[in-house]
């Protein structure tokens, strides 16, 4: 499914959206450029799962773990790792086995740790400023 957003808070709703159609265990794969919306997507996540901390991107510690809502959201972030042998290094397995959903921006780096049956979200920018196009698949919204 294609969705077009017009500004932070319409991408922020729409990862609400998809965090409201999804079981704990669920494996969420982002890919899209720096600045596209990835974060603004998995915050809109937080929120709807119950999340009161402000959501920020984990690119230094890899992984943001967020508690108190419905299901814990496990926030990674693979830009700067090199391959999947390094995400099971950090505990990959164990995130799994912990029943939370994991939200994973540049999944592309660890393709092959991604779950078969994972939710794929495509962010890209629009024409406009703040315009973004998404394509979700694995999921009915």
């Amino acid at each position: 499914m294609e969705f077009i957003t017009h500004s932070r808070e319409e991408t922020e709703a729409l990862g609400g959206r998809l965090a409201d159609a999804l079981d704990g265990g669920a494996v969420v794969a982002f890919t899209g450029d720096l600045g596209a919306g990835k974060t603004a997507f998995v915050s809109g996540m937080a929120r709807a799962l119950g999340v009161e901390e402000r959501v920020t991107s984990p690119t230094f510690t890899i992984v943001n773990e967020y508690e108190g809502g419905r299901l814990p959201l496990f926030h990674f972030d693979m830009y700067r790792l090199g391959d999947a042998d390094e995400l099971f290094h950090i505990g990959w397995e164990d995130y799994l086995a912990r029943g939370g959903i994991c939200a994973v921006e540049w999944s592309e780096n660890v393709a092959e740790a991604m779950e078969p049956d994972a939710v794929r979200v495509s962010i890209r920018r629009g024409d406009g400023e703040d315009d973004r196009i998404l394509e979700i698949e694995g999921v009915d919204l």
